[in-house]
């Protein structure tokens, strides 16, 4: 017995070792810090007024897709953006779109999936968010055009947003993005240890000298408190999490999983895509259970699955499922459960044969 929790706990730590290892100093940190300058530096107000039942499809649908990666929100706070969004007037269409794409681009999300699952798998993961999301928005709008027609005939106008006056030049904030991403990618490479490190050296004097003569001490401040915010809600969850997963391998080991999800059949994507609807996976922890504890490094889940899963477990779960369903009713929520599942899995099963 003792054998056992010996075992156990070893795999354990040396699965979470190996995760923080490979993956936190070239690609988490810069992730965080790029994270916490979206959430301090990007106005957040300016993309959800864009929302509205009779705003331009191409522009609210368009928005709503890929405003994760700038809100940086992830499965535990697209839930309240949601209802609040829904709240202020929001078309369904739109709503729903940024409820299932928020999450699933999320920066972090998005580099981690990279980094650890494949350049493949990442770029599967953001592009598969993004189309689907629009595709799931607009057949819920279509179905449920009462709720957009209720919004109109309650709509109240929206308070015009201040503009800030920024004195600073407009490259500015782009510049500083470029950098910093540029940190993560150098960090990241197959470049020579000393040149990874006199590059990165270079590019972190630039993005000081940008918050030293650009951006204001409150600005700066603001900036610190995001990184930090977002590393003590996520971080803390990725330790455990991947410990108790490394833990989890020695008693279920990922040949388990093997005759259920390990090739790219239909079956394959639909089963992974249903685990991904019931279980509750923080942001950047599905990215070790598919890993380590389904086994994907391993051999023994296949790659159309382990998208089916990623675009199914930030967007719904169990308990997400839950407050959705006070939140907007249980028949939309049911019909977004259903249209999630679906084309997670098709976009699965698309992936997973293509040849790529």
């Amino acid at each position: 017995m003792i054998e056992i929790i010996t075992g156990a706990l070893l795999l354990g730590w040396t699965t979470l070792v190996a995760y923080l290892s490979e993956h936190v100093v070239t690609c988490l940190i810069p992730a965080f810090f790029i994270a916490g300058g979206i959430a301090a530096f990007v106005k957040k107000d300016a993309i959800l007024k864009y929302f509205s039942p009779d705003a331009k499809k191409s522009v609210s649908y368009g928005i709503a897709s890929v405003s994760g990666t700038v809100l940086a929100v992830c499965s535990c706070t697209i839930l309240p953006m949601f209802a609040g969004i829904l709240k202020k007037g929001s078309g369904i269409g739109p709503a729903i779109t940024f409820l299932y794409a928020g999450p699933a681009i999320n920066i972090l999300a998005i580099v981690y999936s990279a980094k650890v699952l494949g350049l493949d798998i990442g770029i599967a993961r953001a592009v598969s968010a993004i189309l689907l999301s629009i595709v799931i928005g607009l057949i819920m709008a279509t179905i449920f055009k009462e709720h957009d027609n209720e919004i109109r005939a309650n709509a109240k106008k929206n308070p015009r947003l201040s503009s800030g006056g920024e004195e600073r030049p407009k490259w500015i904030i782009p510049a500083f993005f470029i950098f910093l991403i540029a940190i993560l990618l150098v960090g990241t490479s197959q470049l020579d240890i000393f040149i990874r490190l006199l590059i990165v050296y270079f590019l972190s004097m630039a993005v000081a000298f940008l918050l030293i003569y650009y951006f204001s001490r409150d600005e700066v401040t603001e900036w610190g408190y995001e990184i930090w915010d977002l590393t003590k809600k996520i971080f803390p969850i990725l330790v455990i999490g991947t410990f108790v997963l490394g833990v989890l391998s020695y008693f279920i080991p990922p040949e388990t999983f093997k005759p259920f999800i390990g090739d790219n059949s239909f079956l394959s994507n639909f089963i992974a895509a249903i685990i991904g609807a019931i279980l509750y996976m923080p942001t950047l922890l599905e990215v070790p259970v598919i890993g380590t504890t389904l086994g994907y490094l391993s051999g023994n889940m296949a790659k159309g699955p382990a998208l089916s899963l990623l675009l199914t477990g930030p967007s719904i779960s169990l308990p997400s499922l839950m407050v959705l369903t006070r939140v907007m009713g249980a028949k939309k929520t049911g019909v977004y459960a259903v249209l999630v599942v679906i084309f997670s899995t098709l976009a699965g099963f698309v992936f997973g044969n293509s040849g790529l």
